[in-house]
C-alpha cells in the first residue's frame, strides 16, 4: 500500500515559482520607479513593465488558487548569505527550502524575458517545471 507523500516535488515547484514571481514584481517596480526618475520620456518603458507586471500577476493569482486548493502558505522567507531560505506549511506539515542566489538570478532573468515577451526559447530547460509561456 502507497501513502500519499505530504509535501509533493509540485509542492516544492510552486513555492520556488511564488517566492521567484515576488523576487520578479518587486525588481519591476524598482526599476520603474529608477527609470521614472531617470528618463525624460519614461512613458513608454513605464508602459511597458506594467505589462509585465500584470502578466506577472496573472501568474501569481494561479499560483495562490493552487496555494488554497493544497492548503499551501509560505509563512516566513529570509535572506541569507546563500540566498532565500523559506519556510512553508502544505497541509498541515512543515517544511523549509533554501533558493541559492545563483539560481534566482538566473530563473528570475528568464521569468523577466518572458514577462516582457521576450523570446526565451534559448532558455528552454531552466524555467522551473514547465513555466514556458
Amino acid at each position: 500500500m502507497s501513502f500519499p507523500e505530504a509535501i509533493s516535488s509540485d509542492d516544492r515547484v510552486y513555492v520556488k515559482k511564488y517566492i521567484l514571481l515576488l523576487l520578479v514584481i518587486s525588481a519591476y517596480e524598482r526599476d520603474c520607479r529608477h527609470i521614472e526618475a531617470n528618463l525624460k520620456t519614461p512613458g513608454p518603458y513605464i508602459d511597458t513593465i506594467k505589462l509585465a507586471i500584470d502578466r506577472a500577476w496573472g501568474d501569481m493569482k494561479e499560483i495562490k488558487k493552487h496555494f488554497r486548493s493544497k492548503g499551501l502558505k509560505v509563512y516566513e522567507q529570509n535572506n541569507t548569505e546563500n540566498g532565500i531560505h523559506a519556510k512553508f506549511m502544505c497541509r498541515g506539515y512543515r517544511s523549509e527550502m533554501e533558493l541559492r542566489w545563483e539560481f534566482i538570478t538566473a530563473e528570475a532573468s528568464v521569468l523577466m524575458r518572458k514577462y516582457l515577451g521576450l523570446d526565451i526559447s534559448k532558455y528552454e530547460g531552466h524555467i522551473p517545471d514547465g513555466d514556458k509561456k
